[in-house]
């Protein structure tokens, strides 16, 4: 009998639902007691990998050689450092889902008829191009890509009756990312109305930051005099931060919680409350629901309107998400019995339906598990990195901290479509924008002017703003200025779309749409290091309605409130 597969690969777990001819969708037990598995990948010392539980159990006694929460890093040219060796988390990605994938197809006796995998709704086409190549790289030809919040909603829809023009939105908030999206069902599946929101860097590992920060306040000098470089240090300190995010999930179901700590010289516990851990997180998921009001405010939706909110993820089960959700927009809050599976299982009724065969996985059936495969030879050489393998991830409300820039390595095979549209045309990088004028008048291009450019920051903050854009032919130009700033190196202006209004461009604080990073002195038209150019107007939703600008660096992360916007021209 046939089957298909949805994958959900998350920042801190993998999981994958399959679904076979006229029946329902029902998790794959991936792991040995659940059914989802650590995101984690380990690199042993003959250069083979461990996915997984057993990548997690390794990484206790050699953290050095171990990979976690490398979604976050997907797109970054920067590797992590795993036992010296160089990778980057696009590799890791490949990895994860190519272990994945064994595992399901050991499980189910063959290969899949589709293939499902969710990804972030705020991704753009460079992180979903290389979403394709792990793809690839997993021995998957065809697989369908699909949102997680496009998931979530497809398997709400399966089970409650949800009638054609009925809107929902989907609260998504998980191990390392939180996504927002407004969603209508049409006839045939859904619709995503507006642009999606999210936070790129918030979920439920920063809340096990929070837990971990409290221990180490509760136990003071005991644990502020161990090396954290002690190789003796490094499982008793990774063995604490696993009971400090076992007692945060205990904190959904009871009101208190202890974490045993075992030290050199020291055994005892820090007891921690629900009502202390809710002070912790109030604030982020804060953040979340101003997060999920901009994707209303993109699809021109209110919040009566609404038919119910879905949550999803992992975090989602904490008690105080539904109530602040339910309160600040007091529309149904509908949560399934396991929303950490949601998208995989929404996503293995998306592969269903799309039935698109795939190439079979070059993996056998065997009796007992095969070796792990080791990984390929890395890419051409690239400046060593200084980046650890497992860094804690700031939390978003900071200041940008962007790790160190490395020259991505040059491309082995050939430009994507969209990477090709965007470097049709590549010529001289123009340093200043009266050139660029010049340039335009010499060639013939068109020229039309936007309308308002907001305000920039106080003179004495940091800042970066655009004076002027236009379009040249079939390019968007802009013109910017900083001041209190030293661009270049780590940090770079972030230009984004989106569909911000006249009377709210000075309030511009988060990324909303694709983004392009340029160089400090880089004219917006020019060609940047990742060899990327200024948007066409292929690349302008219609429902984009402005350019805007925010001091950042190449991930995406970017410093609110330090930056401005310019109203997009006609010509587009």
């Amino acid at each position: 009998m046939g089957y298909s597969v949805g994958i959900d690969l998350g920042t801190t777990f993998t999981a994958a639902a399959v679904q076979r001819e006229g029946e329902r969708p029902e998790t794959v037990q991936l792991g040995n007691r659940g059914a989802s598995i650590p995101s984690t990948v380990f690199l042993r010392e003959d250069d083979t990998v461990l996915t997984g539980d057993a990548a997690l159990r390794r990484g206790l006694s050699e953290p050095g050689r171990l990979a976690r929460e490398f979604k976050r890093r997907f797109g970054d040219p920067t590797p992590l450092l795993l036992g010296g060796v160089p990778v980057s988390a696009d590799a890791l990605t490949g990895r994860m889902l190519r272990a994945t994938l064994e595992a399901v197809t050991e499980r189910e006796g063959r290969a899949a008829d589709a293939v499902a995998i969710c990804h972030p709704a705020n991704w753009g086409p460079y992180k979903l191009d290389l979403i394709e190549q792990a793809c690839r790289h997993a021995g998957l030809d065809h697989a369908v890509l699909v949102s997680e919040p496009e998931a979530a909603a497809v398997h709400y829809a399966a089970q409650e009756r949800l009638e054609a023009g009925a809107v929902v939105a989907v609260y998504d908030l998980g191990g390392g990312t939180f996504d927002a999206a407004v969603l209508r069902r049409t006839a045939d599946g859904f619709e995503v109305l507006g642009a999606p929101d999210g936070i790129e860097r918030l979920g439920g590992i920063d809340f096990d930051e929070a837990v971990v920060a409290q221990v180490r306040a509760a136990l003071g000098p005991a644990l502020a005099e161990l090396d954290p470089d002690d190789p003796t240090t490094l499982p008793t300190l990774a063995r604490l931060r696993q009971e400090c995010v076992e007692a945060k999930e205990a904190l959904s179901g009871d009101t208190d919680a202890s974490v045993p700590v075992v030290l050199p010289g020291l055994s005892t516990e820090v007891r921690i409350t629900r009502v202390e851990f809710e002070a912790m997180i109030r604030v982020p998921i804060s953040e979340t629901i101003e997060s999920l009001r901009r994707a209303l405010r993109s699809a021109a939706v209110e919040a009566e309107d609404l038919t119910a909110v879905l949550l999803v993820g992992g975090s989602s089960r904490i008690p105080m998400v539904a109530e602040m959700v339910g309160a600040e927009l007091g529309r149904p809050v509908a949560v399934d019995a396991d929303p950490k599976h949601v998208v995989a299982l929404g996503a293995a009724r998306v592969a269903a339906r799309s039935r698109a065969p795939v190439a079979a996985l070059e993996v056998s059936v065997p009796a007992a598990v095969a070796p792990p495969q080791a990984f390929p030879p890395p890419p051409a050489p690239v400046p060593a990195p200084v980046a650890a393998p497992v860094v804690p991830s700031p939390s978003p409300l900071t200041a940008v901290v962007p790790p160190p820039q490395v020259a991505p390595p040059a491309a082995s095979t050939p430009p994507s479509r969209s990477h090709r549209r965007l470097l049709i045309g590549a010529g001289l990088l123009v340093l200043l924008v009266g050139a660029i004028a010049a340039a335009a008048v010499l060639l013939g291009g068109d020229d039309d002017t936007g309308g308002f450019v907001s305000a920039c920051p106080p003179t004495g903050e940091p800042a970066v703003c655009i004076t002027d854009i236009s379009f040249q032919g079939d390019e968007l130009s802009a013109a910017f200025d900083d001041h209190d700033v030293d661009l270049g190196g780590d940090l770079v202006p972030i230009f984004f779309l989106t569909d911000i209004s006249a009377d709210e461009a000075d309030s511009v604080t988060n990324r909303t749409g694709d983004w392009r990073d340029w160089g400090p002195e880089s004219p917006f038209q020019g060609e940047n290091d990742a060899g990327q150019r200024g948007f066409t107007a292929d690349d302008i939703a219609s429902t984009r309605t402005a350019l805007c600008v925010l001091i950042g660096d190449t991930t995406g992360q970017v410093a609110e409130g330090t930056g401005n916007c310019a109203e997009l021209p006609p010509s587009r």
